[in-house]
């Protein structure tokens, strides 16, 4: 009998992570060199990525070719959506204020 996992794995290395976002795993390493994703390392020194990092990824491409960003400015502009994000989701907080329709804005 053979045995069938139904979820998806917990954590994907570099070449699964590199297709999964489309990108070469030499992109990639960089985006983690430049703190742009987290990955973790095993004893080996072989990258290893949750699988969040797939949305996260894709969220810095579409920056990237939106508003042709270097990687400097897609850290930085990156950065400044997840506070924008922080402060709407504490002011909703403490006005009770549901979120838009959509749920989601424009630039994600």
């Amino acid at each position: 009998m053979t045995a069938h996992v139904l979820a998806r794995p917990w954590r994907l290395g570099l070449d699964d992570f590199a297709r999964a976002v489309g990108e070469h795993p030499d992109l990639v390493r960089r985006f983690v060199a430049l703190g742009l994703i987290e990955a973790t390392t095993d004893v080996s020194g072989e990258l290893w990525f949750e699988p969040g990092q797939i949305a996260e990824t894709a969220r810095l491409r579409r920056l990237r070719a939106g508003f042709a960003l270097n990687y400097a400015a897609l850290g930085l502009v990156a950065d400044l959506l997840d506070r924008l994000d922080r402060l709407e989701a504490e002011r909703r907080r403490r006005t009770g204020d549901l979120p838009t329709p959509s749920g989601a804005r424009r630039w994600r």
